[in-house]
């Protein structure tokens, strides 16, 4: 292997680009544990084809450039897909016959190759050309996310480090004897009336389930926030949260704060003062994908988000979904299905248990039949976006019923259940632009149907009627903790908070009298 020439490092930078380029475009929402997966992975298939081809041909900067070029057609293919979509060109590029499309990208980069590996000149200006090119394509995405995190961490330093005043109680008799607790977020499960209005399904079979179980259905209930990170922050947290709008300001753009309040929050760290082992259910959602003090995390994805779309627009994906291989929505089926199964297994524990879990099943891509079968891209195109939101209400529904009979004829002291969705589903207007979509111009029903909630609470031998119909989930642990702790918390009054947009998470607005029932 010969090198006389400048150093090849271009190879190195066109592999992590993609990379950078897609957390730039997401910055606000993403955690930077996101990144480190998809680098190394990019990182060492670019080693390894660049010694391997260097070996073979004995010519780094040779090597290099052939790398980079197929590095360069490697990621760039679903985008260039997208792209040409709409174009008559892109008729036969971006036709219904997908594996066409490979055959032709497979094809460009072997003549691509082949002009380059057959020639015998040095190719010192092409490797400074493709050097200085690769420096330029990372650099503005990588100044713009050093920026920014920079800007967010000065930012949220104070809110960071403080620390909550810690739940007071008195001293519990017999803490042998405590209660395992239950919280289990169906996200974006609508409330009946959403249900009954938008999606032409009524929901009364399986309220009158658990009404029937002794479930308490607060039938008026509303999200106290419009997303899943500020509502469950809030309610994870016992109090609004408001407060951040501030210590941050209102045009503070990044969610980083609201996503420790769901890694260290106040119901875990009270449970855990009570001698409970907390156990986490997490989703493929970042934030909630595992819990860092948990005792146990069951069945995290171990695969950050950021790849599943990295991975969608390269050319892998075309010749690897048929397989399964990194399908997002079949990785999701199956740890539904396995995650519902251990939580039936926790009774089965001798200590009192906290367990929260959070499932992303009415929450697109959706991924479920009604009878739990795998939901594939075919079924998918032939119903409509009402009929696909409901089938995955119908399977949530089989699986809650069948956990709940478990967790209740199982358990040796009836448990603390919770069931509760942090936000409704998703209005058609706001699906077609959901970084620009601003709630300050959204209609009276696009507002009830985000903001309408399933809240249902199974409180065992409770010593009085302290639930309503219009709770919210702010005053859920704290009226858990009253009934069950000897806390003394007041409940707070049943708000309910819109933001303007994605990039103004703070930036908040009373809805309270827009959203109630009349």
């Amino acid at each position: 292997m010969v090198r006389n020439g400048p150093l090849v490092f271009h190879p190195f930078l066109f592999a992590i680009a993609p990379v950078i380029s897609l957390f730039s475009h997401n910055v606000e929402i993403l955690l930077m544990n996101e990144l480190y997966i998809p680098m190394v992975l990019v990182l060492v298939f670019t080693v390894a084809l660049l010694f391997l081809l260097g070996l073979a041909i004995r010519d780094i900067e040779r090597a290099g450039v052939i790398v980079s070029g197929f590095l360069i057609l490697f990621f760039s293919f679903g985008h260039i897909v997208h792209a040409t979509r709409h174009w008559r060109i892109g008729t036969f590029i971006a036709g219904e016959h997908i594996y066409v499309q490979v055959i032709l990208w497979t094809g460009i980069f072997f003549l691509y190759a082949y002009l380059f590996a057959r020639g015998s000149k040095p190719l010192k200006v092409a490797t400074y050309i493709l050097n200085i090119a690769s420096i330029a394509l990372i650099a503005i995405p990588l100044v713009k996310t050093g920026d920014f995190k920079l800007r967010a961490a000065i930012a949220s330093y104070d809110l960071k480090n403080a620390k909550n005043a810690e739940i007071v109680s008195t001293p519990l008799q017999r803490t042998d004897s405590l209660p395992d607790i239950y919280f289990i977020i169906l996200d974006r499960y609508a409330d009946a009336r959403t249900l009954k209005e938008t999606y032409e399904f009524d929901n009364k079979e399986f309220i009158s389930y658990l009404s029937g179980k002794g479930f308490y259905v607060a039938g008026e209930s509303k999200s106290n926030y419009l997303k899943t990170a500020h509502s469950v922050a809030s309610s994870l947290n016992l109090e609004y949260i408001n407060h951040l709008a501030e210590g941050l300001g209102e045009d503070f753009a990044d969610w980083s704060p609201l996503y420790e309040m769901l890694q260290d929050y106040k119901v875990w760290r009270f449970l855990k003062s009570k001698g409970y082992r907390f156990i986490h259910f997490g989703s493929w959602w970042g934030p909630t994908r595992s819990n860092r003090n948990a005792d146990i995390n069951v069945d995290s994805d171990p695969l950050p988000q950021l790849l599943y779309v990295l991975y969608r627009n390269t050319i892998l994906y075309p010749l690897g979904s048929p397989f399964g291989i990194l399908d997002f929505r079949l990785a999701n089926w199956k740890r539904v299905h396995s995650q519902f199964t251990k939580l039936e297994e926790i009774p089965n524990i001798k200590e009192p248990t906290f367990v929260f879990a959070h499932f992303l099943i009415t929450h697109e891509p959706y991924a479920f039949n009604r009878d739990g079968q795998f939901l594939t891209i075919e079924q998918y195109a032939k119903r409509s976006r009402r009929e696909n939101y409901v089938e995955q209400v119908i399977f949530a529904n089989t699986m809650i019923r069948a956990l709940v009979d478990k967790l209740l004829s199982n358990s040796q002291k009836l448990p603390i259940i919770i069931i509760q969705s942090d936000e409704g589903p998703l209005p058609e207007r706001f699906e077609s632009d959901e970084f620009g979509f601003n709630w300050n111009q959204a209609t009276i029903q696009e507002l009830r149907e985000k903001m309408g909630i399933l809240n249902a609470y199974y409180l065992p031998n409770a010593r009085e009627k302290v639930l309503y119909e219009s709770i919210t989930p702010v005053n859920s642990f704290r009226l858990v903790f009253n009934l069950y702790f000897n806390t003394n918390l007041e409940l707070l009054p049943d708000r309910n908070y819109a933001f303007m947009d994605q990039r103004h998470p703070y930036k908040f607005f009373d809805v309270t009298n827009v959203v109630k029932d009349r």
